[in-house]
């Protein structure tokens, strides 16, 4: 390897570790937002998170705010729309469908990258991505499984598919985007005003959205301060937004989407290692299957890239 080889190797290094780091918070949100809906309603919880975060970072972007163009801020508006449409739809499905058929479909993001990655940007997967990506996949449906029998849980997934399965299927639509949208936008405009608006635009959504609920009848409006709930707020206002979000928007712009996707699906197995730890849940062999594969998506797209791609990320 030449110096330049090794620099990019090291900045992509950099990257994936940081992706992986933020997949391990995002592991333990779900059985602490699935707990956290007994008390609040969606779009009060999202509005409220998102809240807690504009008001975390707020001082940060005043700082900079006489720099703001009007390009960074249409990118900064279009990343808060799709995370906003995001959030929404994953935290309305987590109400409407179990853990299994959830953690499957918003497992399929992986596979939508690499198609709106060619089609947004015109840059072609490497063989190694796309091999990832099909391991990666294949490893979701056993993790998914939940128990032994494959068929049953693929039997189950077509012909039960319901109002909650739907709309994780549009939040994997929409984080696909928005993966993809990260990636374009990160590396044309400032980090700060992406970082900040996007979560200020999810969080008056939030707002806007609870209000007309609340005020137009359409559904319930729910918010008990309980113990549970306030936990379930700031671990995810805290942690998986401001957080998360922060070393996302920095850092994802050093690998491309595919392989951002393929790392972003080991969240399942986190969630998995939170849930056997702190809820006593047990992990099937199948599981051990799945996570096994999702692994080695992981280090057959990085080992390909290692040896064949010499010029770091363009071509990853």
């Amino acid at each position: 390897m030449n110096n330049s080889s090794i620099n990019a190797f090291r900045k992509r290094f950099k990257g994936e570790i940081a992706l992986l780091i933020i997949t391990v918070i995002w592991g333990a949100t779900f059985p602490i937002i699935k707990e956290s809906l007994n008390d609040s309603t969606p779009f009060i919880f999202v509005a409220v998170r998102f809240s807690i975060a504009s008001i975390l970072i707020l001082p940060f972007f005043l700082r900079k705010v006489k720099f703001l163009d009007k390009k960074t801020l249409k990118a900064g508006l279009v990343l808060g729309v799709l995370m906003f449409g995001g959030f929404v739809t994953q935290t309305i499905g987590l109400n409407h469908t179990t853990a299994t058929k959830s953690g499957f479909i918003t497992g399929s993001v992986v596979v939508m990258i690499p198609f709106l990655q060619f089609y947004m940007e015109k840059k072609i997967p490497t063989k190694g991505a796309i091999f990832g990506t099909i391991l990666v996949f294949v490893g979701l449906l056993f993790l998914s499984s939940g128990g032994n029998d494959l068929i049953s849980f693929i039997t189950d997934l077509g012909g039960s598919f319901n109002f909650g399965d739907f709309m994780t299927l549009v939040c994997a639509i929409i984080f696909a985007h928005y993966v993809v949208y990260i990636d374009i936008f990160t590396n044309k405009y400032e980090f700060i005003f992406l970082f900040s608006l996007q979560i200020f635009t999810t969080a008056i959504l939030g707002i806007l959205s609870a209000s007309f609920i609340g005020i137009s009848d359409l559904g319930e409006i729910r918010f008990v301060l309980t113990e549970s709930l306030i936990f379930g707020l700031l671990y995810t206002g805290i942690l998986a937004t401001v957080i998360n979000i922060g070393i996302q928007t920095k850092f994802q712009k050093l690998i491309t989407p595919t392989k951002a996707g393929i790392i972003y699906s080991f969240e399942p197995i986190f969630a998995a290692v939170f849930a056997f730890f702190l809820l006593n849940e047990k992990i099937s062999n199948f599981g051990f299957i799945g996570m096994g594969l999702i692994f080695f998506g992981l280090i057959s797209s990085e080992i390909y890239d290692t040896l064949f791609n010499k010029n770091g990320k363009e071509n990853s």
